[in-house]
């Protein structure tokens, strides 16, 4: 057995070693190279075109000041829905509730938004360390107050009452 495994390895030896003189001959191959002149240092000046750059159109401009490159897009948000009816402010139909409750956990959190979903309203969630509150836009005292009676459910305790608020923090 120790002669067969002598054998093997003498015979991969010489294999690995035919192989790698036949690679380097194959690489190393007797073509006559060709003399080339050497490389010169030339000092002449190459003028670029002055191709259209997109950053050429804001130097052309004659307006004075700065033309951003983005559009800039301001958004107003009337929490309190107020629409204007012929020159004179109504207030809609929809009133704003709002809803506090003190939630321990993430998983609470879950459960109140699922059950807003659930309920179809519409809200906006403020939350604290300690305290969230919910300023929730509802024209049925009864869908909050099973609201609040369904989040017992979950040992959520909240209040609701009409918010009077103007600004929200």
């Amino acid at each position: 057995m120790q002669k067969i495994i002598k054998w093997i390895f003498v015979l991969l030896f010489l294999g690995v070693t035919l192989f790698i003189i036949f690679f380097l001959i194959s690489i190393n191959s007797s073509e006559k190279l060709i003399e080339k002149e050497p490389l010169t240092l030339k000092n002449e000046v190459v003028e670029k075109k002055s191709d259209d750059i997109w950053l050429n159109h804001f130097s052309k401009i004659e307006k004075s000041g700065y033309s951003y490159p983005v559009n800039e897009v301001y958004v107003k948000v009337d929490l309190d829905d107020i629409t204007l009816k012929s020159a004179t402010i109504t207030k809609p139909k929809t009133t704003t509730y709002k809803l506090s409750a003190s939630l321990l956990d993430p998983y609470q959190t879950f459960c109140l938004k699922e059950e807003l979903k659930h309920h179809d309203l519409k809200y906006y969630l403020e939350k604290d360390k300690t305290n969230t509150e919910l300023l929730i836009f509802s024209d049925s005292i009864k869908k909050l107050n099973s609201l609040v009676e369904v989040l017992k459910n979950y040992q959520i305790s909240a209040n609701i009452m009409p918010h009077t608020k103007e600004i929200i923090k």
